[in-house]
């Protein structure tokens, strides 16, 4: 079966973006991942709606990317600061990797907004695709094939 066979349904980039693929919840784990915890402190920084926030971090909460852990300042409700979880972790390579590819083709001229180095040795740090047998080969697209999976189905 080649690739224009095969039904993408089921294809799983198309289910991550599904879930992370819209621009503001991006932000919101880019925000995450710099230390933003609580919902006024998104708002504020991001410059959001409202609504747009409450319904990103209830998605986000719901496939389990954060989760919402309740605190209480005196005097005041309820509210939630918002963690992320290991699948959420997870995440953290993609939200990298385009971070890199902005840096390079999208970044303006004063350059990156964020540095991110290496807390050991302070080199800074980049995303590579590696090979699993030999974790010192880094892989370019052109290094690799692609074919239909084990869960792919024909059209």
């Amino acid at each position: 079966m080649k690739w224009l066979e095969t039904d993408t349904e089921n294809c799983s980039v198309r289910r991550t973006l599904d879930l992370v693929g819209e621009k503001w919840t991006l932000l919101i784990l880019r925000d995450a991942f710099n230390g933003v915890r609580r919902y006024d402190e998104f708002r504020r920084h991001l410059g959001l709606s409202e609504a747009v926030l409450a319904d990103r971090l209830r998605k986000l909460v719901a496939a389990e990317v954060l989760r919402a852990e309740p605190y209480r300042e005196p005097g005041a409700r309820t509210r939630y600061e918002y963690r992320l979880t290991p699948k959420g972790v997870d995440l953290w390579p993609v939200l990298l990797a385009l971070k890199q590819w902005g840096d390079t083709h999208a970044g303006g001229p004063e350059g990156p907004v964020l540095d991110v180095r290496h807390t050991d040795c302070g080199a800074p740090v980049r995303v590579v695709v590696q090979c699993e047998g030999d974790e010192r080969a880094t892989l370019a697209a052109r290094d690799v094939t692609a074919r239909p999976g084990p869960g792919a189905r024909p059209l």
